[in-house]
């Protein structure tokens, strides 16, 4: 009987709560993970050393893309801009922490890697529930990306698809830190703070929203001991 190959997956991973639980939950799926890993220009490079540590910690594959933004366009490339503090975590328009086409970027790198190996799907961990409020982590965005794809990639135009798959878009970040732990999901390596202190500063938006999930789970937040 021939053995049959392990379905393939590029998992976006930026070393915070929503990749790394996604990432789990596409190896629980039985998918033979690829994490894809971006430099971007970051103020700080925290988060790419904790997603390399999540990589190998799940035993898969990583690779380290770096590119380069230099019209910057967001707090989180910019010096010149300030990273927002206390804002109101429910307050309207998107804030400046916004990364101009940023999923749209990744998910075209995941693509061209997913062709190139063989890989059928893509996992993101998109949310559209507690988040910043980033039109490209919104379902309307991944079905628009998707049919995109259905008509720019060789292996669509051939018959076989690559999927896009969300599997926290509709969760809250209370649901996704239960998740997590369901999974088994390092928590005290993941990364989700803006700034790339020893700690998380505990008040820009993302610290604030995992804090919010942790404490609505009423689960310890294990990050928070290092």
């Amino acid at each position: 009987m021939t053995k049959q190959s392990p379905k393939k997956a590029i998992v976006l991973l930026s070393g915070g709560l929503d990749s790394s639980t996604t990432l789990y939950y596409a190896l629980r799926e039985g998918y033979q993970c690829y994490c894809l890993i971006f430099d971007y220009g970051q103020k700080h490079k925290k988060e790419i050393i904790q997603a390399k540590a999540i990589a190998h910690k799940a035993g898969c594959k990583s690779v380290l893309v770096k590119i380069s933004l230099p019209w910057k366009g967001s707090a989180l490339l910019d010096n010149k801009i300030s990273l927002p503090r206390g804002r109101a975590l429910d307050a309207k328009g998107i804030p400046v922490t916004y990364v101009p086409a940023r999923n749209i970027i990744f998910l075209s790198f995941a693509a061209s890697y997913a062709e190139a190996i063989g890989a059928k799907t893509i996992f993101i961990g998109a949310n559209a529930v507690d988040y910043s409020g980033y039109p490209d982590c919104r379902p309307e965005f991944i079905r628009s990306y998707q049919a995109m794809l259905a008509r720019g990639l060789k292996t669509a135009v051939e018959g076989s698809a690559i999927k896009v798959v969300t599997p926290l878009i509709h969760l809250s970040k209370a649901q996704i830190v239960k998740l997590a732990v369901k999974l088994k999901v390092p928590l005290h390596l993941t990364w989700s703070c803006y700034n790339g202190t020893t700690k998380p500063c505990g008040t820009c938006d993302s610290c604030r929203l995992r804090a919010q999930g942790f404490a609505r789970a009423g689960i310890g937040d294990s990050a928070l001991k290092i």
